[in-house]
């Protein structure tokens, strides 16, 4: 239930609990993100998939094997006949669907002949059972993960390896084995992974550089990673050549970029000191690549058109944004950095963008609001408030509770915002919200604010509660 503050004091109180609730909200919007994108495997058939695919141009699946066909396979394999490529190829295309993976793992040696063949000195019988282990990796059975556990070691080894297309493959297949298992991550870190990382980092490959920070990203996911891993990390040299790679998209691949812009999102979120990537100049990097993106709009645009480079690349906008919230979230610093270097404009301009953008950009306000009375007037110094208006007419709960909640944090920092809010009309898109369940008790609040005299004490005192 709602409460009231009792003064001014109660008013930090009741900003700290905002606080606190929006971080439960935007944690479960991370989550939601970084499942639907970034946790589920990858998977790489895109250079063997033409001899694979139908007419239609589907990749089919191929149908299980009982376990006596799948242990004919294998023996085929292990007789090092003239056709031995060809039965790997076959134990790859079987190695397609989950149940034949779960009974090649059970047979005794499997993975200890594909080993064997992935460590030959032959390149083609290398990349075939590469390719098969990487098959293996993306099973969802973590009992297949833990069968590969003896390979782990080997991966980190090519990650040196003799062609773009071989390292390329060993990168995703240990992102695929680290996502899930703990028992793959403990043997990692000890053989050096991140060391190796830091290395690979550095190749002139997009292809591998994208990887890099796809393992990267993985590992950075992992509940043991703000003890275990983001200290080796800082350690490294990653952070300078991930901001590096990051600013640097529009030249090196935007691939790359997005990966490791992901790698610093879950640093800065999962880490409690940020001094490392501060020294590094993160801030001004990120705001560098904002203009840098801000450059490649026409300079005789009409008014709008900035907004197509954001339509072909919609993604980049989200990135940025999940950073500029992260950073901004407990700084009054880097709030007051980001006015300073007028970057507000542009962000406004993407508040119509999409769903996402339009949470995301009020998230980036609110952390700026709850940081004062002088934050705040400088944010309505911009033409925030007609904004916040079409907002409140749209139906999305999410964009409208973090809509309310920059309106309840304006009107207590600065009584004068909801003077100003009622002149433009905002008294009635907040009553059309009282009949909202989830929305009335909110929009009736910042009414009674809004009709108290200016100067009154109590209603810039109403704590908003957050959605359940």
């Amino acid at each position: 239930m709602w409460g009231r503050r009792r003064g001014r004091r109660g008013a930090g109180r009741g900003a700290e609990e905002l606080r606190a609730r929006r971080r439960e909200r935007e944690a479960a919007l991370r989550k939601a993100r970084r499942e639907e994108q970034l946790v589920s495997k990858r998977l790489l058939r895109e250079d063997s998939a033409v001899e694979e695919v139908g007419q239609d141009g589907a990749d089919a699946v191929p149908d299980p094997l009982s376990e006596d066909e799948v242990l004919e396979l294998l023996r085929a394999v292990q007789r090092g006949s003239e056709d031995r490529k060809g039965s790997l190829g076959r134990l790859r295309r079987a190695l397609q669907n989950e149940e034949t993976q779960q009974k090649f793992v059970r047979l005794e040696g499997s993975v200890r002949t594909l080993t064997g063949l992935f460590t030959s000195s032959l390149a083609d019988m290398q990349l075939e059972a590469a390719r098969c282990l990487h098959e293996l990796s993306h099973s969802s059975d973590p009992a297949v993960a833990e069968a590969c556990l003896p390979v782990t070691s080997y991966l980190l080894t090519y990650l040196s390896g003799h062609s773009v297309e071989f390292t390329e493959l060993c990168l995703y297949t240990l992102g695929n084995l680290v996502v899930e298992s703990e028992a793959v991550r403990k043997r990692l870190l000890p053989q050096g992974i991140i060391p190796v990382l830091a290395s690979c980092i550095q190749s002139p490959h997009e292809a591998v550089l994208e990887g890099v920070g796809y393992v990267l990203s993985q590992l950075l996911q992992a509940k043991e990673s703000p003890v275990e891993i983001i200290p080796q990390v800082l350690d490294s040299v990653l952070p300078q050549h991930m901001l590096r790679l990051v600013c640097s998209s529009l030249k090196a691949g935007l691939g790359a970029a997005v990966e490791f812009a992901w790698c610093l999102h879950y640093i800065i979120c999962r880490h409690k000191s940020n001094t490392v990537l501060l020294v590094l100049g993160a801030v001004p990097a990120l705001t560098s690549l904002l203009l840098d993106l801000a450059s490649e709009i026409p300079q005789d645009a009409p008014e709008g058109l900035e907004l197509c480079f954001l339509q072909q690349h919609p993604f980049l906008g989200q990135e940025c944004l999940w950073l500029l919230n992260n950073l901004t979230a407990d700084n009054p610093f880097l709030c007051s950095t980001l006015l300073s270097l007028d970057l507000l404009p542009a962000l406004l301009q993407l508040l119509p963008c999409s769903q996402m953008a339009t949470v995301l950009v009020l998230t980036v306000l609110c952390n700026i609001a709850e940081k004062g009375p002088f934050l705040c007037q400088r944010l309505l110094q911009q033409p925030v408030l007609p904004l916040l208006l079409p907002i409140l007419a749209q139906p999305d709960p999410e964009a409208l509770g973090q809509c309310l909640e920059l309106l309840h944090l304006l009107f207590l920092h600065c009584p004068q915002a909801a003077a100003d809010f009622t002149r433009q009309g905002g008294n009635q898109a907040l009553e059309q919200h009282q009949s909202t369940p989830e929305l009335q008790e909110r929009a009736q609040a910042l009414l009674h604010m809004v009709r108290q005299p200016l100067g009154a004490p109590s209603p810039c005192h109403t704590t908003l509660p957050a959605f359940s």
